[in-house]
């Protein structure tokens, strides 16, 4: 009986040593090869990156609604363009009793043979370009020459002008204001004498103009011949001139 038994229990050891090498057989068999659906699930390819989200494009407006208007550009006041000098500008000198003199403006030099032949006519004369002057009211040297002792001879006077004295300038509907500050002598036969005169600033050849200025010149006749000096040119100017000079302090409508 005893033997019996021992079989019995030797046999069940058996059959259960035998199910459990049989379980760990399947799970090794199920982890060495994974299932199609694992593999699917494992192996999905990776998400593309998000593409950049595109602008919304603007509503077009609807039968009923009412377009809003963008922001309009303010306009842009044109500038005036600048009228042209007149031939003719009027000098008026009240210490001197000169009045609405006529000036004429020509192209050239102090003195040269167009302004020279304008004085003898009996007009005063104002060289522009390069060898010249400014316009009236206009930064620089406005240069005006006129006879002392000849023709109409507007500056007869000219030499008793002292700082202070006004000298208006009157061009198209515009009247300049100048004020005398100082007096020179220029000298028709020195270079740098004459290179002074017409300087931007009188007399100071080689310094910038910063502000309107003013040339009123006239012969010293009578001056060089009371000190024994005859020498003249070949438009008969004697050697020295008299120039005043003076500064825009005022500009008004005529």
């Amino acid at each position: 009986m005893a033997g019996r038994v021992g079989v019995l229990l030797a046999a069940v050891v058996a059959v259960v040593v035998a199910a459990a090498v049989t379980s760990c057989a399947a799970d090794g068999t199920r982890e060495s090869s994974p299932s199609p659906a694992e593999r699917r699930t494992t192996s999905a390819p990776p998400a593309s990156p998000a593409s950049p989200a595109s602008p919304a494009s603007p509503e077009a407006p609807g039968p009923g609604s009412t377009p809003t208007a963008g922001p309009s550009a303010s306009p842009t006041a044109e500038p005036e363009p600048e009228r042209p000098e007149p031939r003719r500008s009027f000098v008026t000198i009240p210490a001197i009793g000169l009045r609405d003199f006529p000036v004429v403006r020509y192209r050239g030099s102090p003195d040269d043979a167009p302004g020279t032949a304008l004085q003898n006519a009996g007009e005063m004369a104002s060289p522009r370009g390069p060898r010249g002057g400014t316009g009236p009211g206009e930064v620089g040297n406005f240069i005006v020459t006129g006879h002392r002792l000849t023709g109409t001879a507007p500056l007869r006077q000219s030499p008793a002008l002292r700082p202070g004295d006004r000298i208006l300038v009157r061009t198209g509907d515009t009247v300049h204001v100048y004020e005398v500050r100082r007096t020179r002598w220029t000298s028709f036969r020195e270079p740098a004498s004459l290179r002074a005169q017409r300087a931007p600033v009188p007399g100071r050849p080689g310094q910038a103009a910063s502000r309107p200025m003013i040339t009123v010149s006239t012969c010293a006749t009578l001056e060089d011949h009371a000190n024994g000096n005859y020498w003249s040119d070949r438009f008969d100017n004697p050697e020295h001139r008299i120039d005043k000079i003076g500064v825009l302090v005022a500009t008004r409508p005529a």
